[in-house]
């Protein structure tokens, strides 16, 4: 599995048998290889304050790669109201590299009114992570909502609130 860490708030302490460590905050994207084989232990890293993150697992596109970590502060390149490439087999931009040629990872931070066009891919999976948003032909999205399009074409999305996180999952085929 290629495994996608994302934090919102907070702190995560990662660990594996191929000697990697660090911590995730937010701005810090973090991409971890299972390939042939890992052991990984994530924890808070903070004993009195909570984490809030996400953890998204994608299929690699080849078989036996080896285990891998890459890990990266994007806290300069991102830009509010606009998609970034955080992880990607496809775009040369990505902050992230995926092994998975039909997937990329956007993240947006928006702020109240601002609008971003969802991709034209055949599978799309839109997530709220904070804030509130309107999807074209989805209608109004709360935290936590997601929706998945299946050829759909474009779609406008527009932040109803400040702070708004938004993840979007493009796939040029069904993994």
């Amino acid at each position: 599995m290629e495994i996608v860490t994302w934090v919102l708030d907070g702190a995560l302490e990662h660990r594996d048998s191929a000697g990697n460590q660090g911590v995730i905050t937010p701005g810090v994207a973090q991409r971890m290889s299972a390939g042939s084989g890992i052991r990984h232990s994530e924890q808070n890293a903070s004993r009195s304050e909570s984490v809030r993150l996400l953890q998204m697992w994608i299929p690699p596109d080849t078989a036996g790669i080896p285990p891998g970590y890459e890990q990266r502060d994007i806290s300069a390149d991102k830009r509010d109201d606009e998609l970034f490439p955080l992880a990607s087999g496809r775009e040369s931009g990505a902050a992230i590299t995926l092994h998975q040629r039909d997937a990329t990872l956007w993240v947006a931070t928006l702020g109240a009114g601002a609008k971003i066009v969802v991709p034209d891919a055949p599978f799309v999976h839109v997530m709220v992570s904070t804030g509130g948003a309107t999807l074209d032909s989805a209608g109004a999205l709360a935290p936590g909502d997601a929706v998945r399009l299946t050829a759909a074409g474009a779609a406008d999305l527009t932040a109803t609130s400040d702070a708004t996180e938004i993840t979007i999952w493009e796939m040029w085929s069904e993994l």
